[in-house]
């Protein structure tokens, strides 16, 4: 009996705050001409349908729960005057919004839309341009940032911000997003459980995404094109990187993919394409890179300082200047069944498996490691007598760095 009259008594309730909620209609002649009047009457629950125009507002805080719709794609300017909306209430979607000219502070991250010790907020349909950050995520949990278009116009990093930042925020979703031309595309610090899919990050000056002390994340169908980096992977743990394309990461000192401190990481799946390099690991563990295609790269793979026990299994690595680059005398780590483009071995039960082993570390490649300016002699003929000789005797690199069942094929 008295469940069921606390059953009753939700239901009325619940009742009660749908009858209450209703739309306020925001635009230049109506009695409500300005977002901050809109969010001084609004309820929680409300909706603000905000119509076509342009809103030279800044500085707004939304402190109930309600929806702010744009129609038509209106403009909120913030006239570079400091932060453009400010949410500090749970349950609040933004939808729909133009927001530009978010002011420039280096003292204070100012945003176009920044969400403080919230939960269950929505941020979809949003286009930001001309802005410092674009969606700044604050110490708030089970958001989505959704389907939104970033565009800055960064010219050195110390006069810009990224995208989208996660600072100490868990359970977000960041999906069919496209940024540009900011900091970092996407950044996330102390954030946990974040799944990124189906974005689109290019152009941006350093990071197309950066991870940092942030665990148990995902990020699939992404691609990260013409970076100063791609992406940069950093003291974390159980990181899935699945279907992902690294494409055009061009630069002196620049990858597809950084790894730093990681551990116990799933890669599959990705394409590394024309990038400086394809891979820079240093100092991970039990990362398990499989059925990833290394195409065209300077250097596929880099692998610096202490990596032990990852397996590299059933990877294609298509016309590479260096498959392989290896600074340790020491190996543990297995590479078994890929695909190497260079390998000239032979396959006599046909069983689609060489049957010689190969050894993917040029000598070469420490050569250029120590002495960047003999590049030049990529393709001379002292080159392929060198790295011959190296195969058929290795000095420099582990006894135990091969493949012992290189596939004769392509893997598909």
């Amino acid at each position: 009996m008295f469940l069921r009259s606390l059953y009753t008594g939700i239901l009325f309730l619940f009742m009660g705050l749908m009858v209450k909620a209703q739309s306020i209609e925001v635009c230049s002649d109506c009695a409500v001409n300005s977002l901050a009047k809109g969010i001084a009457m609004a309820k929680a629950g409300d909706t603000l349908l905000v119509q076509k125009g342009v809103y030279k507002e800044y500085n707004l805080l939304v402190d109930k729960p309600l929806t702010i719709l744009g129609k038509d794609l209106p403009v909120i300017d913030g006239e570079d005057k400091g932060e453009v909306i400010r949410v500090v209430a749970d349950s609040v979607e933004i939808d729909g919004l133009l927001i530009r000219n978010v002011g420039t502070s280096y003292t204070s991250d100012h945003a176009a839309i920044r969400i403080v010790r919230s939960k269950d907020f929505r941020i979809r349909n949003v286009v930001l341009e001309k802005l410092f950050f674009g969606i700044f995520i604050e110490k708030s949990t089970h958001g989505e940032i959704l389907n939104n278009r970033i565009s800055g116009d960064a010219e050195n990093e110390y006069s810009s911000g990224n995208g989208i930042h996660l600072w100490y925020s868990d359970h977000i979703r960041v999906t069919d997003n496209k940024v540009e031309g900011v900091r970092d595309g996407i950044y996330l610090e102390f954030s946990h459980h974040v799944n990124i899919f189906n974005n689109i990050s290019t152009d941006n000056l350093r990071y197309g995404l950066h991870f940092m002390f942030s665990n148990n994340d995902s990020y699939r169908n992404n691609v990260f094109r013409n970076n100063g980096a791609g992406v940069a992977v950093m003291f974390s743990k159980e990181i899935e990187m699945i279907d992902n394309r690294f494409e055009k990461n061009w630069g002196t000192a620049s990858f597809g993919l950084l790894l730093k401190e990681i551990n116990d990481a799933v890669i599959k799946g990705n394409t590394f394409e024309q990038n400086t390099v394809g891979i820079n690991i240093e100092g991970s563990n039990r990362i398990v890179y499989e059925g990833n295609d290394f195409i065209r790269n300077g250097w596929a793979l880099k692998v610096l300082g202490a990596c032990y026990t990852n397996t590299f299994t059933k990877n294609n690595f298509l016309s590479n200047s260096f498959d392989l680059s290896y600074n340790s005398r020491m190996n543990d780590n297995s590479f078994h069944k890929n695909y190497w483009s260079d390998y000239t071995g032979y396959d006599l039960d046909e069983d689609g498996i060489g049957d010689v082993p190969y050894r993917p570390v040029k000598l070469f490649s420490y050569i250029v490691n120590n002495t960047p300016e003999t590049i030049i002699l990529l393709r001379s003929l002292f080159v392929d007598i060198i790295d011959f000789s190296e195969k058929v005797s290795p000095v420099f690199t582990p006894d135990n760095l091969l493949d012992n069942a290189p596939l004769i094929r392509r893997r598909k």
